[in-house]
């Protein structure tokens, strides 16, 4: 029942008891909230209290119009109010009107920086139209305007200044006297994964919920560092955990779609991001993902739809440029062209975006032939991503030596018989962009075998046995292995086949991991999964390397943003390889991609052969299976094999001699591999 107001009641003491009271409704009734405001605004016609709490009431009953047009007339009589400015950035937020929402938001926070909530809904719609920087500084401010402690203050600034270095010492003195500051092991967290050190983070959040199950900020965190370790389940159980608090949270939704995605259940990613984008149209950055989970079910018209709706929404968004041209069977136009160009003369767009639409306009450039101009926006864009990189190609050298060192034909037969006995993997080795997408779809048109993805596994587990918890440190791997006990070797076998079992749907005896990057892991995999198959995918060098150059990788593959750097890691690929052909002979079946290209039913005979499998006919018309195929290579393993892109690095060779020159001998000698140097004698 509504508080009645009399007109002869004494106004202030009446009006302030009424507005008390629809506060109080606004939980649990929203519609007799409403009637209580509507009695208050026939007293008194135009109160700006209770047309807030009229908006509030509209919108919690699912009329967010109206509440936007009440708070819209407030603005307009109240321009200098942060707290109606918040109202209507919230509100805005509500009906997927993200860049008025954020205009909202920063206006109220002119007004009053420490505006409770402010910071953080600006992060929120910051984060969904795709400004993940801006969006980072946000989240930094709303830490800071949290909390009262000086030090806590101090940290939380350094965060927002991005010094990370300061931020961290402070809170882990801090830390050391209050053990259970949830805030302070929150900030920690968030200081170690812009560090990328995700494993730390992951064990800090982890301690926080363990303090605190309902902090909800800190839960969302810890499922987004999930996502980055590779650990999609626990991701998605926790993402499941604050949807169950908050169903609608756009954010959430999106890491749920995002995390369906990598555990392969696209039907499922598109359904969330299709009911994301019917309340939030006007979202690049979800606009964007919906089109990476469209094309990697094949439905490519609909995909480059999707990418179009986001550069429409967001011209400057690089990515979205390039993931138009990396379908390789689209072409940019003149048009979308000259908006890249006229994109990139603007000062204010950000690195990630820069290298991105110099990534495009390259691809753009190599489609109309003018492979100078096309090279110079590859080494441009690269040149970007170099700069962010903390690659030392030293590192990998130093690996292979160390590797060589180790596994010995004696260390392998000493510890014949150890690991988990299941046959079940068949691992796909190399360098990005050496025909592994191919080999994976072949393979997975046989009825015994499933394609999965490039699972992160094996690198995950290898991390955590290098005990390494800072880059300076050096890493425990490879030669931790030699005090392993078969047992141990067996449980990490296990362990693998047990991490991995989400990723297959189909009841068929054996998956593919098609992890390039595992070619460093050949040894370990042997040491814990003896029966798996290892097949190395090989492609001419320059072929290869040129096409990882012009290729933008999300992450993961730092070596490939300089030619010098990518013929080194070439070579010290090949040698890795070359040695485990001579200490476990016949172990890896190689796969030359130009000999697979110019004769496939013979080579993909000898494959299934090698992987223990009957032929069958499917294997040679793998352009007919339908099945999700997340890389580079998505459109073209969808078609039957060709030859014209054997070549295509021959356009650019003009500029290619630091390539060269790193590759040496590897060049010369391809397919054949030369004479490597010993390592030497075992140090274990």
């Amino acid at each position: 029942m509504a508080c009645r107001l009399s007109e002869t009641e004494e106004p202030v003491g009446s009006l302030a008891i009424a507005l008390a009271h629809a506060e109080r409704l606004l939980a649990r009734s929203p519609e007799n909230a409403e009637l209580q405001t509507r009695e208050i605004l026939k007293v008194v016609p135009g109160q700006a209290d209770a047309l807030v709490i009229l908006a509030r009431a509209r919108r919690l009953q699912g009329d967010s119009s109206e509440a936007c047009d009440i708070l819209t007339g407030l603005v307009r009589t109240s321009p200098n109010s942060a707290e109606f400015q918040f109202e209507l950035g919230s509100t805005l937020a509500e009906l997927g009107e993200s860049r008025q929402a954020i205009a909202a938001f920063r206006s109220a926070l002119a007004r009053n920086r420490d505006l409770g909530g402010a910071w953080l809904a600006l992060a929120d719609q910051l984060a969904l139209v795709g400004d993940t920087d801006a969006a980072d500084a946000a989240y930094a401010q709303h830490i800071r305007s949290s909390t009262k402690d000086p030090i806590l203050l101090t940290a939380a600034g350094a965060l927002c200044d991005n010094k990370l270095a300061v931020a961290e010492r402070l809170l882990r003195a801090h830390l050391k006297n209050h053990p259970t500051d949830v805030a302070a092991i929150r900030m920690l967290a968030e200081a170690g994964s812009r560090l990328g050190r995700y494993a730390d983070s992951e064990l800090l959040l982890e301690r926080c919920l363990e303090l605190a199950p309902s902090f909800t900020a800190a839960r969302h965190n810890y499922a987004s560092v999930l996502h980055r370790l590779g650990k999609f389940g626990e991701g998605l159980a926790e993402c499941d955990r604050l949807l169950e608090g908050e169903p609608g949270n756009p954010r959430y939704r999106a890491l749920q779609a995002a995390l369906f995605g990598r555990l392969g259940e696209y039907p499922r990613a598109i359904a969330v991001y299709e009911d994301l984008l019917k309340n939030f149209p006007e979202q690049p950055k979800a606009w964007l993902s919906y089109g990476h989970a469209l094309r990697a079910v094949g439905r490519q018209a609909e995909a480059v739809a999707a990418y179009r709706r986001s550069t429409a929404l967001l011209p400057s968004f690089g990515e979205a440029y390039w993931s138009l041209a990396n379908l390789k069977t689209v072409r940019l136009t003149r048009g979308e062209a000259d908006i890249m160009r006229a994109q990139l003369l603007r000062p204010d767009v950000t690195p990630e975006d820069r290298l991105h639409l110099h990534f495009a306009l390259g691809k753009f450039e190599e489609d109309e032939a003018r492979y100078a101009e096309s090279f110079e926006y590859y080494a441009k864009g690269n040149a970007i991503r170099r700069r962010m990189s903390e690659y030392a190609a030293a590192d990998v050298s130093e690996q292979v030596a160390r590797s060589k060192t180790l596994f010995t034909a004696e260390f392998f037969h000493l510890r014949e018989g150890s690991g988990a006995r299941a046959a079940d993997p068949i691992f796909i080795v190399g360098l990005p962009r050496a025909g592994s997408t191919l080999i994976e779809q072949i393979l997975s048109s046989h009825s015994a075998i499933e394609g999965t993805m490039e699972l992160f596994d094996i690198i995950s587990i290898a991390q955590r046995l290098s005990g390494r918890r800072k880059k300076a440190e050096r890493s425990a791997y490879p030669e931790v292995l030699a005090s392993m006990s078969r047992e141990d070797l067996a449980a990490l076998g296990e362990e693998y086949l047990s991490r991995t079992r989400i990723q297959r749907h189909a009841s068929r005896p054996f998956f593919i991991d098609k992890m390039p990057n595992n070619f460093a892991h050949v040894g370990f995999i042997h040491l814990i999964l003896p029966n798996a198959r290892i097949i190395d995918a090989r492609r001419h060098p320059l072929a290869c390397c040129f096409s990882a150059f012009k290729q933008h990788f999300a992450r993961g593959q730092n070596f490939s943003y300089e030619l010098a750097e990518l013929g080194r890691y070439y070579r010290d690929y090949v040698e890795m390889m070359a040695h485990f052909d001579e200490v476990l002979p016949g172990r890896i079946y190689r796969v030359i991609h130009e000999q697979l290209v110019e004769d496939p039913e013979s080579e993909i005979r000898k494959l299934l052969v090698y992987c223990g499998v009957e032929f069958e006919e499917q294997c040679l018309r793998f352009y007919e299976t339908e099945r999700p195929v997340r890389t580079a290579s998505s459109e073209q393993v969808r078609q039957p094999i060709f030859r014209e892109g054997l070549e295509q690095w021959q356009n650019f060779e003009p500029w290619l001699a630091p390539l060269k020159d790193a590759l040496g001998p590897v060049l010369t000698a391809y397919p054949d591999v030369p004479a490597f140097r010993n390592a030497g004698p075992p140090s274990v």
